[in-house]
C-alpha cells in the first residue's frame, strides 16, 4: 500500500497546497510514513480527513468552471466510521462555499465500501442543486454496494464513467468529457 501514490501529472495545472481556497492549503508535504490503512503504511502525500480508513488528494480545482477532481484512497466505511460525514464536512462543504458544484471522484484506489445512512449524500446532492457528483472507475462490487444503499440517486457511476484512460487527459478536457457524459444521462 505504501507505494500507491496520488496522481501527480496534473501538478503543472494545480497544486492544492498553494491554493488558499483548498482545505489542505499550506499543508507540509511530508516524507514520513505515519498513516495506515489495514495496518499498512500509506504514502504521506494522501491527505487526512479525520477518517481512519479513507484518504484523498484533490488533484484539480477550477473555480471558473466550478469543478473539483478528487482522488480517493482506502476503505470508504460509512457503517463503522461515517466516512461520508468527514468527507462532506471537511472537504466538500469547504469546496461548495468556494463555488464548486461539479465533483469528480476517482475511485481507482477505493478497496472497499460499507454503506450506512444516506443523509450526507442527500445533503451534498441538494447543496449542488444544478451541479452533479460523478464517481469514475469504481470496482464492480463497490458499485453494487452503492446501489444496494440507493446511493445511485445521488451519485453518477458505472457505464461510460468507467474509463481507464482518464490519466491521459488534461484536467479541463477530462471535466468536459465527464460533463458531456453526465448531460447525456440527465437528458
Amino acid at each position: 500500500m505504501h507505494d500507491i501514490e496520488p496522481f501527480y501529472n496534473w501538478q503543472r495545472y494545480y497544486e492544492g497546497y498553494k491554493d488558499p481556497k483548498n482545505p489542505f492549503f499550506d499543508k507540509e508535504i511530508g516524507s514520513v510514513y505515519t498513516n495506515t490503512v489495514y495496518g499498512y503504511y500509506i504514502d504521506p502525500n494522501w491527505d487526512e480527513i479525520g477518517s481512519e480508513t479513507l484518504y484523498l488528494k484533490i488533484l484539480m480545482i477550477n473555480y471558473q468552471k466550478k469543478y473539483a477532481v478528487i482522488e480517493l484512497f482506502g476503505e470508504w466505511n460509512d457503517t463503522l466510521h461515517n466516512d461520508i460525514m468527514y468527507f462532506k464536512r471537511y472537504v466538500i462543504d469547504h469546496l461548495i462555499k468556494n463555488g464548486i458544484k461539479y465533483f469528480i471522484l476517482l475511485g481507482d484506489n477505493i478497496f472497499q465500501f460499507h454503506g450506512g445512512e444516506t443523509d450526507y449524500y442527500e445533503e451534498w446532492f441538494e447543496d449542488v442543486e444544478d451541479g452533479w457528483i460523478a464517481a469514475v472507475n469504481l470496482r464492480a462490487f463497490i458499485m453494487e454496494e452503492l446501489t444496494k444503499y440507493r446511493l445511485d440517486y445521488y451519485l453518477n457511476y458505472g457505464g461510460t464513467l468507467q474509463m481507464e484512460n482518464w490519466r491521459t487527459l488534461k484536467p479541463d478536457l477530462f471535466f468536459e468529457l465527464i460533463e458531456k457524459l453526465i448531460q447525456r444521462r440527465l437528458t
